[in-house]
């Protein structure tokens, strides 16, 4: 009897997301996760669904309003699925059970977290596991000091835990009703503070968790995933906070003193990377903030997190193999270390491939419904990075253009793992190439 044909392991991973986004559409369908006690629709449903398990924080029905409690629970382990893989969960549930990972199993957790290599896989995971829930954790009893006061104990005790979850876990989702985001909060440090750490830890990436874990704070020792992704990060999070701040000054952030408009700008940077909260009304940014968050949105976070887009290391190669050819350098070179063809070769079809997407949506969506170009393009890389920032366009969505920016929130979640699987994968070379000829390029 032929034996049954493994998949592998990208597929897996898609087939798993498509599952948990099915599931999820099909829990939010019931009259009681509804605060009416009535269905839900299917297609707002699959859109909240796609929306949370891909932590992307788009949504066409109000969290905070529409969702009984019950609602928000499935909105919420819709977030912690999608934004640790279900993989790392099936994983640490194993360890709980006590049970050995088979060698595909390894694979694709690794392929999850963008490794490229088994050997320590569990002991990351294990990582993985006591960091989300040590970071949630304080994120959460910080948000509380807020929250409790204002809500009472249980309300503020729930939602403290929400937005810390959806915090580190990139996704933007908030409960606070009205599509209201965390505009009354823009002065607030500690409720802005918090989310942005939050944003940030869970962005960096797991990889970077375990190597900050064996090598502290010693940048010699640090692999060059980890330089990338530190340096590039705080370039882009200082560098976007000072170009919004002064984009803004005049503007939008006028009448707020100071310390507001640092606060503001902060948070207008880390946020698109991508975690989809505002603090600030985002349809009334200048043309010119609207232009940087969508750079931020495209970027994301680093690989191998919870984040999204394609990726901070993605940027910093291609910023380096520029740098090179500028300066006439035969290989790209920085840290001491070679980046290798082959990465150069996959960051700029990641790059390409994202953008086109994107696109490919923003003219589809432009076919479709008559929006202003600029929130059509905003919607489409923020659904493309799973950010989860809009200007207000997503509840007015038809259905055609609400199935376009479900697939895009679904290729924007999975397809980046894809990229990153393709590191473990070696496939056998030709043994006959063709014959070489010059193109003229530029």
């Amino acid at each position: 009897m032929r034996k049954p044909r493994q998949l592998t392991y990208v597929q897996t991973i898609a087939l798993g997301f498509f599952l948990v986004v099915m599931a999820g559409t099909l829990l939010l369908m019931l009259p009681v996760s509804s605060a009416g006690g009535e269905a839900t629709g299917f297609i707002p449903s699959l859109f909240t669904a796609t929306s949370a398990s891909c932590v992307t924080g788009l949504v066409m029905v109000d969290t905070g309003t529409h969702w009984s409690f019950f609602g928000q629970v499935v909105v919420l382990v819709l977030i912690q699925i999608g934004g640790l893989g279900f993989m790392t969960i099936a994983t640490l549930f194993s360890k709980l059970v006590k049970r050995r990972m088979s060698i595909h199993e390894r694979g694709v957790m690794a392929a999850s977290i963008s490794s490229n290599g088994f050997g320590r896989i569990t002991e990351i995971t294990s990582t993985i596991g006591w960091g989300t829930l040590f970071f949630e954790g304080v994120g959460a009893l910080l948000l509380c000091i807020r929250f409790i006061p204002e809500r009472g104990f249980w309300d503020g005790l729930w939602f403290g835990i929400f937005h810390s979850v959806t915090a580190f876990c990139n996704a933007g989702f908030d409960i606070i009703g009205n599509y209201a985001s965390l505009t009354a909060y823009s002065d607030d440090w500690l409720v802005c503070g918090t989310i942005m750490a939050l944003i940030t830890i869970g962005g960096i990436g797991f990889l970077v968790w375990d190597d900050l874990k064996r090598n502290g704070l010693n940048f010699r020792r640090w692999e060059l995933q980890t330089k990338l992704v530190i340096v590039t990060s705080a370039v882009l999070t200082f560098g976007g906070a000072v170009l919004f701040f002064f984009l803004e000054r005049n503007r939008m952030n006028a009448d707020m003193p100071l310390h507001e408009q640092i606060l503001v700008s902060l948070f207008s940077s880390v946020t698109p990377r991508t975690a989809g909260y505002n603090s600030v009304d985002t349809a009334a940014l200048c043309p010119g903030s609207k232009l940087l968050t969508i750079i931020l949105m495209f970027i994301g976070g680093s690989s191998g997190s919870t984040a999204g887009g394609v990726k901070t290391s993605t940027i910093a190669v291609l910023a380096v193999c520029l740098a090179s050819g500028v300066v006439g350098k035969r290989d790209p070179e920085i840290f001491g270390r070679r980046i290798s063809n082959d990465d150069a070769r996959r960051a700029g079809v990641m790059v390409f491939m994202n953008l086109s997407l994107a696109l490919i949506g923003a003219l589809l969506i432009s076919l479709a419904q008559d929006f202003e170009l600029t929130d059509i393009l905003f919607e489409v890389f923020s659904a493309m990075g799973t950010v989860g920032m809009t200007t207000g366009i997503t509840r007015d969505l038809c259905d055609f253009s609400a199935v376009v920016i479900v697939i895009l929130m679904y290729l924007g979640r999975v397809g980046s793992i894809s990229f990153a699987m393709a590191l473990l994968e070696r496939r056998a070379q030709a043994p006959v190439r063709c014959p070489e000829e010059a193109v003229t390029i530029g």
